[in-house]
């Protein structure tokens, strides 16, 4: 993938499929520690250790629509191209974990991409999905939730247009000014 965002995006559609109603992305970017991780958490299903011990297998996945998974394994491999690695928990009926760091100035690591677009498709993925975004760049730090945003809108729903024009717009200002 051409972007982290796309591999976040995966991962996410994954807790997604496994009926989490929290997704939890946290990116830390650490410069001097020349250090990119990126968490992405949720309360969904989880997945029994027969799963989990195979599930970075590009021809193991749990899906019916179609019989290859290669989501995970390519992110691993993107980590891992960068002096970085991929490592999953999860626990059945309480949720999964995915840790993944890079070296952040290795040459063949792909930007972090259009992160703000992959939020708004999560919150656009259904009313009953909240997500929670922590970007932390250099000790400086944004935090974003959307049960927040839904307590402040009273009853007027999340995914409406002009509340997910203004998301975006916020998200963009802030990621930016984070970066900056």
């Amino acid at each position: 993938m051409k972007e982290l965002a796309l591999h976040i995006l995966d991962v996410a559609e994954n807790s997604i499929r496994a009926k989490a109603s929290i997704i939890k992305l946290t990116i830390i970017e650490d410069i001097q520690q020349d250090l990119m991780e990126i968490i992405i958490e949720d309360n969904g299903i989880g997945m029994e250790k027969e799963l989990l011990d195979k599930v970075l297998d590009p021809f193991v996945t749990s899906r019916t629509t179609r019989r290859v998974g290669l989501g995970l394994s390519l992110f691993k491999a993107a980590a891992q191209q960068c002096e970085g690695d991929l490592a999953i928990t999860s626990q059945k009926n309480i949720g999964t974990k995915v840790k993944v760091y890079f070296q952040h100035s290795h040459i063949d690591r792909v930007p972090l991409g259009n992160i703000v677009d992959t939020i708004i498709t999560l919150i656009l993925s259904g009313e009953e999905i909240d997500v929670e975004y922590m970007h932390i760049y250099n000790q400086k730090k944004l935090f974003f939730s959307t049960s927040e945003i839904k307590k402040s809108i009273e009853g007027v729903p999340i995914t409406d247009v002009q509340i997910i024009g203004w998301i975006k717009e916020y998200l963009e200002e802030s990621v930016k000014m984070l970066v900056k």
